[in-house]
């Protein structure tokens, strides 16, 4: 479809896309970005019509044909996977008559880690507000109920607004490198008493028997990642959860992404019976899925937090980031981040609606962090 002087095209598989073009939009900043993350959700069918999301990236080309703009977009059948939370827009918009779904969504499948969805090519000269504008008209044109962009950046998120598009915010924790060392330098930036409990908590995951060991790429073999699957079954099932991704994925991003794949495995009797799985930016560890079988003392927080922090401190990687949700992760090093989204919504009524909402809640959501932050850090002060 014409945009102006570009052409936007949609396109039901990453794979209609040439790699190298999509990743000269993507950059090699955010792994999950890249065409090889977004090939290895779909070829493994995790992204599809059995999980409601149906590919639907868009490509938008100069009149020279080069692609100057790249999106990870999927129209959805449902709300399920996005970890910003819609449904009550949902329920209410049908509820008096609308269709709400199917959406365009602006998204890494299952993923809630913040990073860019609006890839510009370094040489286009496209501004951000011109894409979300293709994306508008593509939503219209398509008569679908709207368009959002979740867990983009701050700057994206500031040029959306411009655009029209309703701002929302949301919160993760991440931890910060301040220029450690090593492990030990960060222990010094807490109070004595948090200090206490970390060491604390290292020492008996440690004492439990357990060898630990990071794995990268390659180095994660069929027997690994057989186990690891299972450890992410079970906590889709103590979670009452979907299983959106099969088993095929997680090899398959070990082959595509190489040593940006990051698994921290223990072993007990040479068996493996936890694990956590990152993925590695140029500044960043993202935390992703864990898993465990059996009961041992602090096993989550060594795996998912303190050998996280060990190994970013050790590649001297700016930040963790460890996902959605738990507020338990704020004593050991991880503070509250806003992160954003933005929505595009075609029926004025909902639209209004959803604006109102928002206005309230967002100075509620960044006093929040405040509190959270000013109650619960375990920094000395001045060193948060």
């Amino acid at each position: 479809m014409p945009c102006g002087s570009l052409t936007l095209s949609l396109h039901p598989s990453i794979a209609t896309i040439d790699k190298a073009e999509w990743d000269a939009c993507a950059g090699d900043d955010n792994p999950f970005v890249s065409h090889a993350f977004l090939s290895a959700v779909e070829d493994s069918g995790s992204a599809g019509a059995r999980t409601g999301w149906l590919p639907q990236h868009a490509a938008l080309r100069d009149e020279t044909g080069m692609l100057v703009a790249a999106v990870p977009m999927y129209a959805k059948s449902n709300s399920y996977g996005e970890y910003v939370f819609d449904h009550g827009w949902a329920n209410a918009f049908e509820q008096a008559g609308g269709d709400y779904y199917p959406k365009l969504q602006v998204a890494i499948p299952f993923s809630p880690v913040p990073g860019p969805r609006l890839l510009l090519h370094p040489k286009g000269g496209v501004p951000a507000e011109a894409v979300a504008q293709a994306l508008v008209q593509a939503c219209e044109e398509l008569k679908l109920s709207g368009v959002h962009a979740t867990f983009c950046t701050e700057a994206e998120y500031e040029a959306l607004g411009r655009a029209g598009w309703l701002q929302r915010l949301g919160q993760q924790y991440h931890w910060e490198n301040n220029g450690y060392a090593t492990f030990e330098d960060f222990l010094g930036a807490l109070s004595s008493r948090k200090r206490k409990v970390l060491r604390r908590e290292r020492r008996d995951a440690n004492a439990a028997g357990l060898e630990f060991r990071t794995l990268r790429g390659h180095e994660i073999g069929r027997r690994e990642w057989d186990a690891f699957y299972r450890f992410y079954q079970s906590t889709v099932d103590r979670k009452w959860g979907s299983a959106y991704l099969t088993k095929r994925f997680f090899p398959m991003l070990g082959d595509r992404l190489g040593d940006r794949v990051v698994l921290m495995l223990a072993e007990h009797d040479g068996e493996p019976v936890a694990g956590a799985l990152n993925l590695m930016g140029r500044d960043a560890l993202y935390g992703r899925n864990w898993g465990c079988k059996g009961d041992w003392p602090f096993l989550h927080f060594e795996l998912c937090y303190y050998r996280a922090i060990e190994f970013a401190i050790e590649h001297k990687l700016a930040r963790v980031e460890a996902g959605a949700q738990g507020q338990h992760k704020i004593q050991r090093g991880y503070l509250p981040k806003p992160t954003y989204s933005a929505h595009w919504l075609t029926h004025s009524g909902l639209r209004n609606a959803v604006d109102d909402f928002l206005q309230r809640e967002r100075p509620a959501m960044l006093a929040g962090m405040m509190e959270l932050e000013a109650e619960f850090s375990p920094y000395r002060k001045g060193e948060d």
